[in-house]
């Protein structure tokens, strides 16, 4: 049955994994950093001498000495703009060819090539910027010029030639481009003179056409125009409009109450006229006492009378001065519209004067400012053309000064010989490193027991070392046969019952150790008093018989085809308590021997006889004797060798023993390195102890899962 294999969890690794990759792979690191180090060293050695020379300059903005007319001295601060601009002027071809032509490079540079003639400009510029640096000096506003080159003597000079060609072409460059300043300024003098004659001319056409005075700008604002006469005007308008607005809403706010709230309130919203309050006041008092004769008299009562009477006269008094003050409240939102009403006809009559007049005279003014602003320009630039000529006869300040000269340096910049070694040491380590662990991410096999267990999630029962032989040559005293005793400790924790005594160990793919396994293991049966026999069924290619040196001309297969008894085929062994059936010679015309009946009616025959009964059998991909075998077994062992074969084709042989309804007890770790692996180190160690041992491994024919335990 097929059984679904879960997901395993992601795996971290530890340092000591990093550890154990590095010792493993150490030949491959080793040899990646020779080779680096030995080619960095060879091509440090062979590579040809590099003088290096560095002039220093200190470069300045172009402003002069002393200030021109009108000009306040300066201080320029530092721009590390304009300094990189001037870092790609000094590489300039303009510089640069300056400094090939004076030094005659196209020549030297020609012969030291051995080119036939001169090397053309553009050739030599791209050969000199390509030995040129240029940088600013650190923590400072200087320039460095760096120059390498293989002659020392030809580094300072170009280095020095640089700099003076560029101090005289930034010299140059000022005056030039003053010069044709100046020249610019005049020119345009000459236009500015000819617009002022124009304007000027259509100034006094326009003067006479119009029989204006010759009046200035200011005598037009105040004299023609009048405007800060509109502008007052304009003013009492807005607070003529305020009063009216103020005096009619104070009127709505009184119309709008009743006579009774009039009397009321008007005391106080009119604090300041005293017979008000004084009204009602007296009128409140009346009423007061009014209603208390009331309470006590009748309306008849003669004090009733003289109450009431008083109270009326009170407030007819009181709507005498209501009516009075509404009238005057009328009487002055009537004057404020009148007096509005006055000043806006006022307004528009100014502003209208002031519309006739700009009409009659605005073309002759703005004429005249248009020949007032030409005569402005004219002597600005009047004033231009001497300052710059004064400027131009002033001393520039050092707008490049040389502070170090370049100087010939007898000791090479390159190549760096400590430095070019170091680095391949350092690359080399890098590169091996990286390439061990590129390649033992590419190598998918097997590595340690979490790789198998997480893998084809089942037990490792057993961790077989390398290098091992045959237990029956080495004996039982060897540190390889702790191994497999190991093995069969765990073998027999796993059986679940007694009878289960059929055992064959598989393999995904050849060469993976299982015939030595299942030899090995079933002599550790042998040695501990069990009475076993091992069946060599790998048909194909049998091996087991070589070994134990015994012939393999009769066997399994004669057995099967009934031309020979057990008694017959079975031979053997120098351990009496251990017998060999071998495979014998397989006719081409009986392949599918293993699934007769035959051949199940021979493992329970020998399950009878014997105590344990180990079957060899060929690799389970490709092969379906393996598969048969595996379904017949009482237990069957998955042989997984250590980094041979790929992880999936272990995974898919673990799948056919379970497909096929093999019992698979678990896995055997096969040809381990124990000298190099740390996750196995234990093993070896444990395996020199056991050397002391060894005598308590034999003990009955048939231990008990007591005397398993001790065992293991």
């Amino acid at each position: 049955m097929d059984t679904k294999i879960p997901e395993s969890p992601e795996l971290k690794l530890h340092f000591l994994d990093y550890w154990r990759i590095i010792r493993l792979r150490k030949t491959v690191i080793l040899l990646v950093f020779l080779l680096v180090v030995i080619t960095t060293t060879a091509v440090t050695f062979m590579l040809p001498k590099t003088y290096a020379s560095m002039a220093r300059i200190k470069v300045e903005k172009d402003n002069p000495v002393v200030s021109g007319i009108e000009k306040a001295p300066s201080y320029t601060p530092f721009d590390p703009f304009w300094l990189g601009t001037e870092f790609e002027v000094i590489q300039s071809s303009s510089v640069l060819n300056d400094v090939i032509k004076q030094l005659d490079l196209n020549e030297k540079w020609s012969t030291r090539m051995g080119l036939p003639g001169k090397l053309k400009t553009e050739q030599a510029y791209a050969l000199l910027k390509r030995q040129i640096k240029v940088n600013q000096s650190r923590n400072t506003s200087l320039i460095e010029i760096w120059v390498y080159s293989e002659d020392m003597a030809e580094a300072s000079e170009i280095a020095n030639k640089i700099a003076d060609v560029y101090r005289e072409s930034r010299v140059n460059t000022r005056k030039n481009a003053r010069g044709e300043g100046i020249d610019a300024l005049r020119k345009n003098l000459q236009e500015q003179e000819g617009r002022i004659t124009s304007a000027q001319r259509i100034v006094n056409d326009l003067r006479r056409t119009n029989d204006i005075p010759d009046l200035d700008s200011s005598s037009q604002n105040t004299s023609l125009l009048n405007i800060d006469t509109v502008r007052t005007l304009e003013q009492n308008r807005l607070a003529a409009s305020q009063k009216y607005t103020d005096d009619q809403t104070l009127l709505d706010g009184i119309i709008k109450h009743s006579r009774e709230e009039l009397r009321s309130s008007l005391s106080t919203m009119y604090p300041f006229e005293p017979q008000l309050a004084t009204f009602s006041d007296q009128l409140a008092s009346g009423q007061q006492r009014l209603i208390a004769l009331l309470k006590e008299l009748t309306p008849e009562h003669l004090e009733v009378k003289k109450a009431q009477a008083l109270v009326e006269k009170v407030q007819s008094q009181l709507d005498e001065k209501i009516d009075g003050i509404l009238i005057g409240l009328k009487t002055n939102a009537e004057r404020s519209k009148a007096r509005l009403t006055e000043i806006e006809a006022q307004v528009r009559t100014a502003r209208d004067e002031m519309k006739s007049t700009g009409e009659k005279f605005r073309s002759y003014f703005d004429a005249k400012r248009e020949l007032e602003n030409l005569q402005r320009v004219k002597e600005a630039i009047n004033l231009r053309i001497a300052s710059e000529a004064i400027e131009t006869e002033l001393p520039l300040g050092s707008i490049v000064t040389v502070t170090d000269e370049a100087k010939m340096s007898p000791n090479p910049i390159k190549p760096n010989k400590p430095l070019n070694i170091g680095l391949g040491v350092i690359v080399g380590l890098i590169v091996g490193v990286g390439l061990a662990f590129f390649i033992e991410y590419l190598d998918t096999s097997v590595k340690t027991i979490d790789d198998v267990e997480r893998a084809l999630q089942a037990p490792v029962l057993g961790v077989i070392p390398q290098n091992v032989g045959s237990l029956l040559e080495e004996g039982p005293d060897t540190p390889h046969a702790e191994a497999y005793r190991v093995l069969r400790t765990n073998v027999l924790f796993t059986r679940k019952e007694e009878k289960l005594n059929t055992i064959s160990v598989l393999s995904g793919g050849a060469g993976e150790g299982k015939s030595t396994t299942l030899l090995n293991l079933a002599t550790v049966f042998a040695q501990n008093g069990n009475r076993c026999l091992v069946v060599d069924s790998d048909l194909r290619r049998p091996s087991i018989h070589k070994v134990l040196k015994v012939s393999n001309s009769i066997g399994l297969t004669n057995y099967l085809l009934k031309q020979n008894t057990l008694e017959e085929v079975i031979q053997t062994t120098s351990l009496q308590t251990l017998d060999f059936l071998p495979s014998g010679k397989l006719p081409s015309s009986s392949m599918g021997i293993l699934s007769s009946a035959k051949m199940k009616e021979l493992i329970r025959e020998l399950k009878s006889r014997y105590d344990f009964v180990f079957f060899d059998s060929p690799p389970l991909l490709g092969v379906s004797d393996a598969s048969i075998l595996a379904s017949e077994m009482d237990m069957v062992l998955q042989v997984v060798q250590y980094r041979r074969y790929p992880q999936p084709m272990t995974l898919r042989a673990k799948q056919m023993i379970q497909k096929v309804g093999g019992n698979l007890v678990g896995i055997v770790l096969n040809n381990i390195n124990m000298s190099q692996d740390e996750n196995y180190y234990y093993y070896s160690g444990y395996y020199e102890y056991s050397k002391q041992n060894d005598e308590s491994d034999v003990i009955n024919s048939k231990p008990s899962k007591k005397a398993e335990k001790t065992n293991a």
